[in-house]
């Protein structure tokens, strides 16, 4: 159990929106602003059972052949399907569909800055009520989406780190079955061709927040971020954090981490 800070989004009266490239002469690249908060972040090893279908979250293991993260290629041709694989075995999904993926380092060379990106330390949500069926119809699209929407599907992320045990930065959830619809806060990500939409996330003492300290590599943590049925824990709120435990020295975190979607 650790002790640290997380930003919140600071209530506001107009939308929120983030700018994921150098915005417009004059215009901002965002309209928010933070709401730093104290909390206590526990240790998920000491929970008997997390699931993704209560609270949200789940650790399995995963040992992959994947030898170069950094390469986009390789991992769609030999992660992909790992995951994939991973999903199904864990949800009992009959279908899934690993769809983007993100490297995060927060030590690679600026030159290398397009294959990276550090850290997210905001609390959010990758995808909304509207985004998720969103994106079943972007990607699948016509009447196999449709035929897809009628039943449960789930957006499920797979979080690994690239090489353990995780020192800095890791990366921190909150329990589904702590979180009010009115803590999510619809926002615009602004990308050249397109805007998407995420939860921003703003406080509530009620928040229960884990993480799995030293997360090896042949550890994956799933994350829910979108589930269609309303029986199941829904949106699973994350950042990564700033840990009060790391040593002076900490190797810097590199993770991987696919998004998929599940259907049922």
């Amino acid at each position: 159990m650790v002790e640290t800070t997380l930003n919140y989004l600071a209530p506001m009266a107009e939308r929120p929106y983030y700018y994921t490239y150098p915005p417009p002469a004059g215009v901002p690249g965002r309209n928010t602003h933070g709401d730093r908060r104290r909390v206590t972040v526990r240790d998920a090893r000491a929970l008997a059972h997390p699931s993704l279908d209560v609270e949200g979250f789940a650790l399995v293991p995963l040992v992959s052949a994947l030898a170069d993260a950094y390469d986009p290629d390789a991992v769609r041709r030999a992660y992909y399907p790992e995951v994939e694989a991973l999903v199904r075995r864990t949800t009992g999904a009959h279908r899934v569909l690993a769809f983007d993926h993100n490297v995060r380092n927060t030590d690679r060379d600026a030159a290398e800055s397009d294959l990276s990106q550090g850290p997210v330390r905001y609390v959010h949500n990758d995808y909304t009520q509207r985004s998720g069926p969103q994106r079943v119809r972007d990607l699948v699209g016509g009447d196999e989406a449709d035929t897809l929407l009628q039943r449960r599907f789930a957006v499920i992320n797979v979080w690994r780190p690239i090489r353990g045990p995780v020192e800095q930065a890791p990366l921190a959830f909150c329990d589904a079955s702590s979180l009010a619809q009115r803590d999510f806060v619809p926002t615009d990500l602004r990308y050249r061709d397109r805007v998407g939409e995420v939860y921003s996330l703003t406080y509530r003492p009620e928040h229960r927040w884990f993480y799995y300290p030293g997360m090896r590599a042949d550890e994956a943590l799933l994350l829910k971020c979108y589930d269609s049925d309303p029986r199941f824990a829904c949106f699973t709120a994350h950042t990564a954090i700033d840990d009060p435990t790391s040593p002076a020295g900490a190797t810097p975190r590199e993770s991987i981490e696919v998004r998929t979607l599940a259907f049922f």
